[in-house]
C-alpha cells in the first residue's frame, strides 16, 4: 500500500469519532439552532423582537500560555471553561448577552482525552454564560506540535439594544467603580509565573495556580436589569492600567484605592518571588478583582446586593474624578 493521509499523521476516522463525541457534550437542542453540530455552517435564528435596534456583538480569544500549565498537569476541561470566559466576559462589558460560542482546536495528532476534556470544558463555560454552541473546527496538523500539545481558540457573538450598549461615555465625576472578585490568576501572566515557578511546583500548588476563569455574564446582565451601569472593564492583560483606561471619557481619572479587597494569596506568592513593584504586579495580573464596574455613587451599594444574591463578592474598589487626561492610578 502507497503513502496513505494516515500514515502522513492525519486520522480521518478518529476525527469523525470525535466529531460524533462532541455532538453529544455540546447538547445544543434549543429553538434556535437550526440543525446539528457537523454541518460547513451553524445556524442560529435571531429573535430580537424585544428589541427596537437590535446590534450584534463579538469577541475573539484564545488561553494564551496557561495551556503550557494544561499539558504539564493534564487537566484539559480548565482550558475549554478559560476559553469561553475569556470571549463572553469581553462580550457583557459591553452590556452584550452571548448567543453562540464556536471553537477552534489544533493539535499534530488527535488525542480524544485530552479533546474531550476540552469540549467538556467549553460545554461547561457556555453553559455558565448561557450560551450555545454552535460549531467549531478540529484541526489535525501533523508536526506543527510538539508531542499531545494544542492550540484553541474561540469566537463569541452576542446581542444587545444599541441603545443598552455600556462604552463608559457617560461616566462622569464621583461615580463608584465596583471590583467583582476573580477565581484567581485567571488567563493572563502566565508567561511570568512560569519563569518564576517551576510546572512541578505549579501543579503541586495547582489549588492555587490553576483555577478556570471566572463567567460573570449572568451576575452582569442582572444587574443590569436593575441599574444604570456606565462602564465595565474585563481585567485581562494589562491588569488595571491598560483595561479600564478603555472604557473612561476624557478627562476622567479612575483611582483605585489599594486594600479595598483582599488580594488572593497566589498574587501575594508571585510578588515576593519576583520582587515586582506595585505597577507590575497591576499591570500584569488581575490581583484578585476580574471584572469592574462603574456605576453612579447613589447606586453603589444596591449593587453590592445584587451582586451578593448572584453569589459574586464585590467591593467598592475606588471612584472616578475630573483630571486634566483620562487616567488610572492606584493609591
Amino acid at each position: 500500500m502507497g503513502v496513505t493521509y494516515k500514515k502522513a499523521g492525519v486520522d480521518i476516522k478518529k476525527a469523525d469519532k470525535f466529531i460524533a463525541s462532541i455532538k453529544k457534550i455540546a447538547k445544543t437542542k434549543n429553538r434556535a439552532v437550526i440543525g446539528a453540530i457537523g454541518g460547513f455552517s451553524g445556524f442560529y435564528k435571531l429573535d430580537a423582537k424585544k428589541m427596537k435596534e437590535p446590534v450584534l456583538a463579538a469577541s475573539c480569544d484564545g488561553v494564551g500560555t496557561k495551556l503550557k500549565v494544561a499539558f504539564y498537569i493534564d487537566e484539559h476541561k480548565t482550558a475549554g471553561i478559560d476559553l469561553v470566559a475569556m470571549n463572553v466576559n469581553d462580550l457583557v462589558a459591553s452590556g452584550a448577552r452571548p448567543l453562540f460560542f464556536l471553537d477552534y482546536i489544533s493539535s499534530s495528532s488527535l488525542n480524544l482525552k485530552c479533546l474531550k476534556g476540552i469540549m467538556e470544558g467549553i460545554a461547561k463555560g457556555c453553559q455558565d454564560a448561557d450560551c450555545l454552541i454552535l460549531g467549531g473546527e478540529t484541526a489535525q496538523m501533523p508536526g506543527f506540535y510538539k508531542g499531545d500539545e494544542y492550540d484553541v481558540a474561540g469566537f463569541c457573538v452576542g446581542i444587545v439594544d444599541r441603545k443598552d450598549i455600556i462604552d463608559g461615555s457617560g461616566i462622569k465625576e464621583s461615580d463608584v467603580v465596583i471590583g467583582l472578585k476573580s477565581s484567581g490568576i485567571h488567563s493572563n501572566g502566565y508567561s511570568l509565573v512560569r519563569k518564576l515557578f517551576s510546572l512541578k511546583y505549579i501543579k503541586e500548588r495547582k489549588n492555587l495556580f490553576y483555577k478556570p476563569t471566572k463567567i460573570y455574564v449572568k451576575p452582569v446582565l442582572k444587574l443590569k436589569e436593575k441599574i444604570k451601569i456606565k462602564g465595565i472593564a474585563h481585567i485581562t492583560g494589562g491588569g488595571f492600567y491598560d483595561n479600564i483606561i478603555r472604557i473612561l471619557p476624557n478627562k476622567i481619572r479612575c483611582e483605585i484605592k489599594k486594600g479595598s479587597w483582599p488580594v488572593s494569596e497566589v498574587f501575594k506568592l508571585i510578588e515576593k518571588k519576583a520582587k515586582a513593584s506595585d505597577k507590575e504586579m497591576y499591570r500584569t495580573f488581575n490581583m484578585g478583582i476580574g471584572m469592574v464596574v462603574i456605576v453612579s455613587k447613589k447606586d453603589a451599594e444596591r449593587a453590592l446586593g445584587i451582586l451578593k444574591k448572584q453569589r459574586i463578592d464585590a467591593y467598592i474598589i475606588g471612584n472616578c474624578k475630573k483630571a486634566p487626561k483620562r487616567s488610572v492610578t492606584l493609591s
